[in-house]
Order: C-alpha cells, then sequence, then structure tokens
C-alpha cells in the first residue's frame, strides 16, 4: 500500500501544477453554472410549485457540482492510460512489480483530486456571496455535513472504479471510443450530472437512484440540500458502498483476465 500511497502523492503534486489550466476551468465552469441556473429559474418562475426541490437548494447542487466538476465527470479519463493499452506499451507497467489496477486507480484519484483542489475553493467563495437565492446556502445541518464530505469521496470512489471498467474493457476492444461514448452518455444522464435526479417522474427516479451512477454526485449534493430524508440518505451510503464493492471486484477480475490473455505483438 506504501508504494500505491506514493504514486498518489506524486501524482497529485504533478496536478497541483497545473495552476493556469484551473484558471481557465474556473472561468468557464463560473459561466456554465451560470446559465443553468438562469434556466433553472424560467421554470421556477413559471411554477416553482410543479419542482421537488427548492430554487435555492437547486442553485447550491449546481454550484457543487460545477466545484467538484473533476471528482464525477465521466469524459475526465486518461486518454495515456488508453493510448498505452492500445499501442501496446502497457507492458512496461505489467513488468513492474506492481497491481496495475491499484496503480491505476491511485493515479485517478491522484488526478481527479488535485484539479478539484484548484477549482472548487475559489468557486465556493464567490457562490457563498451570491445574492439568495442564486448563490450556494450553507448546509442543512452539522449532520449532513459531515455526511456530504464522507458521501463526496464515496462517490469519488465509485467514480474512479466506473472508470476503471472502462480502462479494463478496452483490453478486449480494437477501439475505446464507443466504450467511452457510451458509458459517458449513460453516466452524464442516470448519475444526475444534466438535471437532478429528483426532477425525473417518481418511477424512473426509483430505477436510477438504484443505478451506481445515481451513487457518484447526486448522493452527497442532496444530502447538503437536505433533500434527502434520514431513511433515504442510510439506503444511499448503503448503496454507495455497495456499488464500490461490487464494481472494484468486477473491475479486479477483468484486469485479471485481461492479464492472463494480453498479446503484444512488434519490437
Amino acid at each position: 500500500m506504501k508504494k500505491y500511497l506514493s504514486l498518489f502523492r506524486l501524482r497529485f503534486i504533478t496536478g497541483m501544477q497545473y495552476r493556469t489550466a484551473a484558471i481557465a476551468g474556473i472561468v468557464t465552469q463560473f459561466v456554465w453554472g451560470g446559465m443553468e441556473i438562469m434556466i433553472f429559474r424560467a421554470f421556477y418562475k413559471a411554477d416553482a410549485g410543479a419542482f421537488p426541490m427548492s430554487f435555492s437548494a437547486t442553485s447550491s447542487y449546481i454550484w457543487l457540482q460545477q466545484a467538484f466538476l473533476a471528482f464525477y465527470m465521466a469524459w475526465m479519463m486518461e486518454n495515456e492510460i488508453f493510448d498505452m493499452i492500445l499501442s501496446g506499451n502497457v507492458v512496461y507497467e505489467l513488468c513492474r512489480p506492481i497491481d496495475i489496477y491499484n496503480l491505476w486507480f491511485f493515479r485517478s484519484m491522484a488526478k481527479r483530486m488535485s484539479m478539484a483542489v484548484l477549482r472548487c475553493f475559489p468557486i465556493l467563495f464567490v457562490a457563498v456571496f451570491l445574492p439568495k437565492p442564486y448563490g450556494i446556502t450553507m448546509p442543512a445541518g452539522m449532520g449532513n455535513f459531515a455526511l456530504f464530505i464522507i458521501t463526496m469521496f464515496l462517490g469519488l470512489a465509485v467514480a474512479v472504479s466506473l472508470c476503471m471498467m472502462v480502462y479494463m474493457l478496452t483490453f478486449f476492444t480494437i477501439s475505446s471510443m464507443g466504450l467511452r461514448m457510451l458509458f459517458i452518455s449513460a453516466s452524464e444522464f442516470f448519475a444526475g450530472a444534466v438535471i437532478p435526479l429528483p426532477f425525473f417522474p417518481e418511477r424512473l427516479q426509483k430505477i436510477m437512484e438504484i443505478l451506481p451512477f445515481a451513487s457518484m454526485q447526486n448522493v452527497p449534493f442532496r444530502i447538503y440540500s437536505g433533500s434527502m430524508s434520514v431513511d433515504e440518505m442510510r439506503n444511499a451510503v448503503i448503496l454507495q458502498v455497495f456499488w464500490l464493492v461490487v464494481v472494484t471486484a468486477a473491475g479486479k477480475m477483468l484486469c485479471k483476465k485481461a492479464e492472463r490473455h494480453i498479446v503484444v505483438l512488434g519490437g
């Protein structure tokens, strides 16, 4: 474990160097977040009582989404890993006395966390001072805030585990583009990245909340805003842990199978 933690630390420090890219990302996320809030505001003005979340809670959800975009966005996968698999350079990883699943898992975690650390504080700082109800509100309670922190990192682990599944499946395909497009589309829709899950019809929402994608940003952001009951929060955390274990185990099995059957041609 020590070697993976050392790799995590090195990768995290490396990611913290890209400050110019972070500034560009912050500006983009401010514009995108503001645009989303204005769109929702138009709908709320038409009939505020038709929505399951208050406009203030929706604004908080959107600003949290923008602040921690790097944690949960499916399209933030590493092209370098795909290139290694498709070019055959993955053999250099296999020669090292390490588990490549753990290596890539900690590497992806470090990259996402470094990107989020650079971007989240400026976004949250400005969002706090925006006039109500357009800014981010305080958490529903200290208990909600503590659970928000826990579920946020559980959601990050689930997001990385799902991305690891895509990396592992790439070993068995000619091109990764089809897998990536399918995964990104499903994740954006079912995780609540486009529209928060409470806005969907009740029957569809119940199905979506069971899927692993809902264990990402949907859970911590709704806990923060207080739009979940105690029972719903408990069930959501259980599902997060369940999907983390299941998806990680499935990814490790695929990794072992790929290692046994991989064939690299050339010299």
